[in-house]
């Protein structure tokens, strides 16, 4: 698809306003790729605006500190440390899951480096890990 629909709503300066108001309530993209899908007749904000909602959001500096994906990465990895230090040391396949998690921030923060979105002397650290996502 190339072009909007007709039946939807094109107006360039009505959906970016729609998507930096739900930036600032706290919204993720999916989310808010969601609203304007259903609420607001916008099925692809490509196809009104030519960017990503990301996009957007990043060049009102809208967003926290870190990138989206690695945020969630992060929160992921700190709800396994939880639960294996409530009482579930033994827990193997989820002691696993962690490292496997670790090594998908890490690899996330070399890209995230290398594309200026991180500074370049960060560095992933379990014990800070929990100061980063609150």
């Amino acid at each position: 698809m190339s072009e909007a629909p007709e039946w939807s709503n094109t107006d360039v300066k009505a959906v970016t306003e729609l998507i930096l108001d739900l930036g600032k309530e706290g919204r993720t993209t999916a989310e808010i790729g969601t609203i304007l899908r259903d609420q607001h007749a916008v099925p692809d904000v490509r196809l009104v605006l030519g960017k990503r909602i990301g996009a957007v959001l990043l060049e009102n500096n809208i967003g926290g500190t870190y990138p989206e994906d690695m945020m969630n990465l992060m929160r992921q990895a700190v709800g396994i440390i939880n639960h294996i230090g409530s009482g579930n040391h033994k827990d193997l396949h989820n002691k696993r899951s962690l490292e496997i998690t670790e090594a998908k921030i890490r690899r996330l923060a070399n890209y995230y480096k290398a594309e200026g979105r991180l500074p370049s002397e960060w560095r992933y650290k379990r014990e800070e890990l929990r100061l980063m996502v609150e």
